[in-house]
């Protein structure tokens, strides 16, 4: 998952994140990754439409985005 929270920092791409919240609702973001730190990350969120810190410990899954007419 590093490397491609990585990648997207790197590339300025989005990811699709699950991810449990502090009321342990799953939700699906849309991110593009900013800083990555030791146990959480800062990432613009395009469901707040706003910056926002992740912590690790509470994401399920992510993966890249597809673009829309790719394979």
């Amino acid at each position: 998952m590093n490397s491609m929270l990585q990648w997207s920092k790197e590339n300025k791409q989005k990811l699709v994140l699950f991810y449990m919240d502090q009321n342990n609702r799953v939700t699906q973001r849309f991110i593009r990754v900013i800083e990555i730190y030791e146990d959480s990350f800062i990432a613009f969120c395009f469901y707040r439409k706003q910056v926002r810190r992740f912590k690790f410990s509470y994401i399920l899954s992510c993966a890249r985005v597809k673009r829309r007419g790719s394979a």
